[in-house]
């Protein structure tokens, strides 16, 4: 559950409306969802209200002041500081860029600013932070810094525990801090394509959790619209419907429709969540992008350089989305020359895709977004999403191969608890598929609960036995349209050495 600003009395930070969000009804609710393993998120801006005489008590503007963290500027003070904005600076001797004079502070030069000079609108650029550090020189870390206080308080809030923050404002290294979203922009269809092109670039920026408000901020959203846009956003990192208010409610709620195809796309996404939590482990680990653009896979292949209306999450699954009104069907391209097996992730149909990297035609109605699934991957899948992350953590895993022609697969797995900060005990998980056999191992010291209750091997002949760690099953089904083997009921530990093999 979001709440912006309209949550606080006088858009003060950390404070209730008394009339619209009574502070004990706001605890009661929070409390509740907690109780249901669910998480309340409020917004929270930089700026600390300046207190308006001496009878309006604001504690954290006078604290702040006791402190000396209020930012300055000759005898007006700003109502815009943050605890560790200059300190954090100063304990690790990054010295400001001792750029001043006139023609620095004031520069006659607007900088395309649209509004004019660099302080209107925001703080003035002599204003005086802590440690006397300018605002000239520190504005663009501003957000940096105020996500790095805001985590380590979180963390000594709740020891041990993984921080959840999203910012509007960023900079370099603000991804070990921070997630970021895209911030105030429109319902529009052009505003639905540029998303996708924000989270592409924030990949770059090694700040890979990163989405954008769905179905748009400002403005009004159609049906339609918000339909095809929830779908979107559940195949992005960081998914919120959020809107101005003013604007029409949005929630999916207000249209079966809308709430119809985001029951879909959410199923999927909780099924993925294995999948994406390898990608930002990897992310961490190694600077690997969660979502790619199709040339990061396929370098080799011009035509899909200039590709931002589709989009690959990690090596192995590929979304086109309709970015178009009135529309039943989508364009798009599948990397590989033909080279690549791909195929439909609902009914795992293989896709008759053009070879010579010019468009195919996909039939795409209200309600459905087309995903596919590259040849050579594994999969790790929860079995059985529910209604929130905790209880479909707690529910089986089920693994999806797709086959190459030969018959080759490979993926990984990477699993912890999901809270505790790294290091932390865990367990990496490879899964080979060589020609008649899936094998599966694994190293680390987490012990993984939840059970391997099925797999689906694509792309295979039907078997006349099926064997698990060397003793025949006969707990599975073969379909040849689509040359599809699922075993069920296996009930296996994913902290074991596992051979699935077939004949």
């Amino acid at each position: 559950m979001w709440n912006d600003i309209d949550l606080y009395h006088a858009l003060r930070d950390f404070t209730s409306d008394p009339v619209t969000f009574p502070a004990e009804e706001m605890r009661r609710f929070i409390e509740e969802l907690a109780s249901n393993n669910q998480h309340y998120i409020p917004i929270v801006d930089s700026a600390i209200g300046k207190q308006v005489n001496s009878t309006d008590f604001y504690d954290p503007y006078l604290r702040g002041a006791e402190l000396g963290n209020i930012t300055v500027n000759g005898t007006l003070t700003y109502g815009a500081g943050t605890s560790s904005d200059g300190s954090s600076l100063q304990k690790r001797g990054l010295g400001a860029a001792g750029l001043h004079g006139v023609d620095l502070t004031s520069p006659p030069y607007a900088i395309h600013n649209g509004n004019g000079g660099l302080g209107v609108g925001t703080l003035a650029t002599n204003a005086t932070h802590a440690g006397g550090y300018v605002e000239l020189d520190t504005h663009n870390l501003w957000g940096m810094m105020e996500e790095k206080t805001t985590h380590l308080a979180l963390q000594a809030l709740h020891p041990g525990k993984r921080p959840f923050i999203i910012s509007r404002s960023t900079f370099p290294s603000s991804g070990k801090w921070t997630g970021h979203w895209l911030g105030d922009n429109f319902s529009s269809w052009l505003y639905m394509h540029f998303s996708i092109q924000g989270v592409l670039q924030f990949q770059i920026f090694q700040i890979p959790f990163v989405g954008a408000d769905t179905c748009g901020f400002q403005d009004n959203t159609d049906e339609e619209l918000c339909g095809r846009w929830m779908q979107l956003s559940a195949f992005m990192p960081f998914f919120r419907n959020h809107n101005q208010r003013g604007a029409l409610s949005q929630e999916p709620y207000r249209w079966d429709s809308v709430a119809n195809a985001s029951r879909t796309a959410l199923n999927v996404r909780y099924s993925m969540l294995p999948y994406w939590y390898t990608l930002f482990a990897n992310a961490s680990q190694f600077g690997s992008p969660p979502v790619r653009a199709l040339f990061y896979e396929f370098p080799d292949e011009p035509e899909l350089f200039s590709i931002d209306q589709q989009y690959l999450i990690g090596r192995d699954i590929l979304v086109t989305p309709v970015l178009t009104p009135n529309v039943s069907t989508v364009d798009g391209i599948f990397p590989g020359r033909g080279r690549v097996i791909w195929r439909d992730w609902y009914t795992h149909d293989t896709i008759h895709a053009s070879t010579d990297g010019t468009n195919t035609t996909l039939s795409a109605p209200l309600g459905h977004i087309n995903v596919h699934i590259r040849d050579g991957s594994v999969i790790l899948l929860h079995a059985q999403p529910a209604y929130t992350i905790a209880e479909t953590r707690q529910g089986p895993y089920s693994l999806l191969v797709s086959q190459a022609a030969d018959g080759y697969a490979f993926g990984t797995a990477y699993i912890d608890d999901g809270e505790t900060i790294p290091p932390t005990p865990n367990r990496n998980l490879e899964f080979h598929a060589r020609k008649g056999a899936v094998t599966i191992s694994g190293n680390g010291s987490f012990d993984v609960k939840e059970k391997l209750d099925s797999i689906t091997i694509l792309g295979t002949a039907a078997p006349s036995a099926v064997s698990v760690q060397g003793k025949e099953v006969h707990s599975w089904e073969h379909m040849q349209a689509q040359q599809k083997l699922v075993v069920t009921g296996l009930g296996l530990s994913l902290n074991d050495q596992i051979t699935i093999s077939w004949k």
